[in-house]
């Protein structure tokens, strides 16, 4: 791990976090592939990736995200706290702008529930929109930290970035799996469903180079960056994850998921960070 480490100190910000997320995005491709070697998911394993998903996403927006943006925040009191609420509040309210224009259907949902803007485009295409867009935040969280951390500001680690790639990472691998199959069972080819399953997390990468790009140019709006990031992923998590693993009714086993997403991501954060 120290090699990893050594490694992306030794990047540039903007390389690093390009990398990170090419990590990725290429970690949900290999979940994607499995589309190539199975006929079918069982619901309640889907159900309780789905609250995998959910439960890295949440820690990782208070261990990775709000926590060292409070932290780095000055001021004292309610003070300190001005610039997450600010950035948490305007990052939920981007990802519920997206949400209600973008064209999108989520996973386990029928068709007569699709969102955004009206639009023929196939169901496929709307399943994969729904993923891409909680893939975001999920990018523009690693660059804002690999911004954070090469400017040198308290709360943010090379550490930290790392772990939340890794956390990302091991979710996307059963979420590229969990797109790829609800493609396969509507008709697509194998090709295909691994190519819409994949693609649902290259916006991965063009987020996270945004990100540190942005923090670095404006090094002040760090620690609103860093909340804007988890106020988009909490956002997404209560409108979209929870209930897609609650759609079958399977929410002991989703519950059981998230507590598990939850402590792989709190331990790497901490252990690494």
């Amino acid at each position: 791990m120290e090699t990893i480490l050594s490694f992306f100190e030794a990047q540039d910000p903007v390389m690093a976090a390009l990398i990170a997320t090419i990590f990725t995005w290429l970690v949900t491709g290999l979940g994607a592939s499995l589309v190539f070697f199975f006929k079918g998911m069982n619901r309640k394993l889907f159900d309780a990736i789905l609250g995998f998903t959910g439960g890295v996403m949440v820690a990782a927006s208070f261990w990775s995200l709000l926590a060292p943006g409070i932290e780095m925040s000055h001021g004292e009191g309610f003070v300190k706290v001005i610039p997450a609420v600010v950035g948490f509040v305007m990052g939920a309210l981007f990802i519920f702008a997206l949400d209600k224009v973008l064209p999108h259907l989520h996973v386990n949902f029928k068709e007569s529930r699709k969102e955004g803007v009206k639009t023929k485009w196939h169901k496929s295409v709307l399943l994969t929109l729904a993923i891409t867009l909680h893939n975001i935040p999920e990018g523009l969280a690693v660059g804002v930290l690999f911004g954070g951390a090469a400017a040198g500001m308290e709360g943010a680690s090379i550490g930290g970035a790392v772990a939340l790639a890794i956390g990302i990472g091991l979710q996307n691998f059963p979420e590229g799996f969990a797109v790829a199959m609800p493609l396969r069972g509507l008709g697509l080819s194998r090709w295909k469903s691994f190519n819409y399953g994949h693609l649902s997390a290259i916006v991965e990468p063009f987020a996270a180079v945004l990100g540190a790009w942005a923090v670095l140019t404006f090094e002040p709006i760090l620690p609103y960056a860093l909340c804007f990031a988890a106020g988009a992923m909490i956002f997404v998590v209560i409108e979209e994850v929870v209930p897609e693993s609650q759609q079958a009714r399977n929410i002991d086993l989703a519950t059981l998921g998230f507590i598990a997403g939850f402590v792989v991501m709190m331990t790497l954060d901490v252990g690494l960070g």
